[in-house]
């Protein structure tokens, strides 16, 4: 309720609809067709990460920001791949939530400090944290700082893989286009191609493998 009443609260923001699962929240998106859906990772039922995979294989179009007070890579990483864009802790300022919801509209990402120091030491293969299943299924999940299956990664060109690495370093498409002396129509055919040949969905999973390469490259 308090989550609400902030975001609703705020100029360019309209809440339509509030569930207390996963499975309320599929309900929801697929009535409302909201622009950005926030997130808890742990609820009854169906878990946050698993509505968003669901959402994504759905073809949703909302942009998913995860909102949790668990830490950790396993959640982080779990939550990335399944298809959101943004990782904050609940106890992130006020500013911040309302901050990431209208940015995750615009398709840019947020991420509390301490959970991009965690993506940054996982995609390098400094995880500490035990593997532990998401819920109750003991399902395990892929070992943070894995990376992409070899078959996948050999379809890359070397143009993609270079445009991924500018992803991962936060640049634009503008900024890539001029760093690569190319057109944005250009870049963003090749972003086109590489969000189809790794199956990702948005920048932050492109960014996490290019990641994954440089620390499989350097391992």
């Amino acid at each position: 309720m308090g989550l609400r009443l902030l975001i609703d609260g705020a100029e360019r923001i309209r809440v339509v609809g509030e569930g207390v699962n996963g499975d309320e929240a599929l309900t929801l998106a697929a009535h409302h067709d909201p622009d950005v859906i926030l997130m808890d990772v742990r609820m009854p039922g169906l878990t946050g990460i698993d509505a968003v995979q669901r959402l994504t294989d759905a073809g949703s179009r909302a942009k998913v920001v995860m909102l949790t007070a668990f830490d950790t890579e396993e959640f982080l990483l779990d939550a990335l791949r399944a298809g959101a864009v943004s990782f904050l802790l609940k106890d992130a300022p006020p500013e911040d939530i309302v901050g990431a919801v209208l940015d995750a509209a615009q398709g840019k990402s947020v991420f509390s400090p301490s959970a991009l120091d965690r993506l940054v030491r996982a995609a390098a293969g400094g995880s500490t944290d035990e593997a532990r299943p998401l819920d109750g299924s003991g399902r395990r999940q892929r070992e943070p700082g894995a990376t992409r299956d070899d078959g996948l990664l050999a379809t890359v060109t070397s143009r993609e893989r270079e445009i991924a690495r500018y992803v991962a370093q936060g640049m634009t498409n503008a900024e890539i286009a001029s760093a690569l002396f190319v057109s944005q129509a250009t870049v963003k055919t090749h972003l086109a191609s590489l969000f189809s040949k790794l199956h990702v969905t948005n920048r932050v999973q492109l960014a996490l493998l290019a990641l994954e390469w440089e620390a499989a490259e350097h391992a």
